[in-house]
């Protein structure tokens, strides 16, 4: 099966079945999305996929033909660019473990909603876990990255 990730076209001799999650880790040595949950719940998992965030551990690699793929190793634009900034000049991560998920939600919420309040952002941001708590610092610098974004 053949999946465009990251920009590249993309060889897996994996079932059809197989979650993203295990045919990025496994297969293709893309670590940075990680395994929290298995469920779907907890959203360390997030990538992008046609640029919306989804959670791979739940995705089976059948239904990604002719779709994009985006995973923290690749992540980029203005929007990516921003968080990234924001996430280090705030200092957000503290073990880090959720924090690809928590920045890929971040970009998917700015892509689709450049200036969004704090319920936009609980909203968007849900579906991630952080087990050190840093939602007000995330929260924060999903705000600081949209003023970055309107400058």
């Amino acid at each position: 099966m053949q999946i465009s990730i990251n920009g590249r076209p993309r060889e897996l001799d994996v079932d059809v079945d197989t979650p993203l999650l295990w045919a990025l880790r496994d297969d293709l040595g893309l670590t940075g999305t990680k395994f929290g949950c298995g469920i779907a719940q907890c959203g360390a998992c997030t990538v992008l996929i046609d640029g919306n965030p989804v959670r791979s551990c739940v995705t089976p690699v059948s239904a990604l033909e002719g779709r994009d793929v985006v995973t923290i190793e690749a992540v980029s634009g203005p929007e990516a660019e921003a968080v990234q900034k924001a996430w280090v000049g705030l200092d957000v991560p503290q073990c880090g473990y959720c924090q690809s998920g928590q920045i890929m939600s971040a970009i998917g919420l700015l892509k689709i909603e450049p200036k969004p309040d704090d319920q936009a952002i609980n909203d968007a941001m849900a579906g991630n876990i952080c087990r050190c708590a840093t939602y007000p610092k995330i929260r924060a610098a999903i705000h600081a990255a949209a003023k970055t974004l309107e400058g």
